[in-house]
């Protein structure tokens, strides 16, 4: 089995977000279990100018313009990096990225016939991809689609970007890659594709109705009446969060050991001895954070309250005005081992996600000990169970201050809080079942 995953990011190299981390573990997991002798894993992405270090080894024209291919191959794993000059440019995403990743999705093809590199399943991820998974399609290729987020679709004009694309004409329609007058690359993505994922079973279910389908409902409930849909649960990636060897942090592998973690936490921001409650995440109103910032006044009596992110410029302002009250402390921006410290350090996560694709922060936050405060909804709802974390229904600030007022009770019995921690670190999020059910999902396909 020859597979290609297309993406838009992958960690280490690029990233702003859980798809490279997926990106960066799922096709390691795949290659370990397929073996030597049983199969390839590659991974394209676009070479953008913020990935250094990568070696050439082809350049030539395509249809779309000259083209650059890097190389790099790691844990079993070989990284193709597709560069052109819609990506001569500092940052990842622009406002013209639907042009630039038609440009990138008609390159793939080309690359991979050009290095004679024929997949037996290609798999594109999220919007990015859409257009690829659409060519595969067209050349006989099996495909796989997953959508990581369904919020974004990379729409523009149809009659300005139909030219950008490649495809015929005939796929112009509502049936196929159309909607409402626009090109959607993520819909092109899910009507071309032989079976299409989405990165929880929960949030495969969510997306088929009005209230979570971004308009696309209709399309999605078809793939699922067709059984073309389905969710595969992301994992984790348990070598880079570890904390028995976190360099981050002061390794610990019981719930007793967090103290010592805890207590440099509350020191760097000089806080009381009130339990802390922590939220690493980007600032927008999927990831419900306008809930948390509502509910401040009444949490910091209970909790101190520490959060890292960056993103929606009103709840940034909103956040920085908390930073002179003596329980309530908020970093912007990105950074990893603060993020590390926090959930090493924190008693407490919080997720009031309005939707949540699947999520990694719970999956990290479980690992180290941390029980997680979080909305029903998603992969929240499939990897926090009740009897370890909060979890509740309502997206409003009194369903999570109630949550919120539950783990306080329950942290003031210090033995019923550690028995608690210490199955939420016994949890396994580890890619192999998820890598598993990948690739008998591509075996299942013509």
């Amino acid at each position: 089995m020859r597979v290609v995953h297309v993406a838009s990011e992958v960690f280490p190299f690029s990233r702003t977000g859980g798809l490279a981390d997926v990106l960066g573990a799922l096709p390691q997991a795949q290659a370990h279990l397929l073996g030597a002798g049983q199969g390839t894993v590659t991974v394209v992405s676009p070479w953008y100018t913020d990935v250094t270090g990568i070696q050439e080894i082809w350049r030539g024209p395509s249809d779309t313009g000259e083209v650059r291919v890097g190389e790099q191959v790691s844990q079993g794993v070989r990284y193709l990096f597709i560069g052109l000059a819609e990506f001569d440019r500092p940052g990842l995403y622009h406002p013209d990225d639907v042009a630039r990743f038609c440009a990138f999705g008609r390159a793939v093809l080309t690359v991979l016939h050009t290095l004679d590199l024929r997949p037996t399943l290609l798999h594109g991820h999220d919007w990015q991809a859409g257009l690829t998974v659409a060519h595969a399609h067209l050349q006989g290729i099996s495909t796989t689609f997953t959508v990581h987020n369904l919020a974004y679709q990379g729409r523009w004009n149809l009659a300005e970007a139909a030219g950008w694309t490649g495809l015929p004409n005939w796929a112009f329609s509502p049936e196929w890659a159309e909607y409402h007058g626009d090109l959607n690359l993520l819909k092109a993505g899910l009507t071309f594709a032989g079976q299409v994922t989405t990165v929880s079973p929960t949030y495969a279910a969510e997306i088929t109705t009005p209230e979570y389908g971004e308009g696309l409902q209709g399309v999605l409930g078809r793939l699922h009446y067709e059984g073309r849909l389905s969710g595969i649960l992301n994992g984790l990636d348990q070598v880079r969060w570890n904390p028995r060897q976190d360099r981050d942090i002061r390794p610990y592998s019981t719930p007793r050991g967090k103290a010592g973690n805890a207590k440099r936490l509350r020191a760097a921001f000089q806080m009381d001895q009130a339990p802390v409650l922590a939220a690493v995440t980007r600032l927008a109103d999927q990831k419900g954070i306008d809930l948390l910032v509502q509910a401040l006044p009444e949490l910091t009596e209970d909790w101190n309250v520490i959060v890292l992110g960056s993103g929606d410029p009103l709840l940034t302002a909103a956040l920085r005005g908390w930073n002179l009250h003596p329980r309530a402390a908020f970093v912007e921006g990105l950074n990893d081992p603060l993020a590390h410290r926090l959930y090493a350090g924190a008693d407490a996560f919080a997720m009031p996600s309005r939707f949540e694709p699947c999520g990694l922060s719970q999956m990290i936050a479980l690992r180290y000990g941390t029980l997680p405060i979080v909305r029903a909804t998603g992969g929240l709802k499939d990897t926090v169970p009740t009897d370890i974390g909060f979890v509740f229904e309502e997206a409003s600030p009194s369903a999570l201050l109630a949550a919120c007022r539950e783990a306080r009770t329950v942290r003031r019995d210090a033995a019923a809080w550690r028995e608690r921690a210490s199955r939420a670190m016994t949890l396994d999020f580890g890619w192999d079942a998820s890598a598993r059910a990948y690739l008998n999902l591509y075996q299942s396909l013509p």
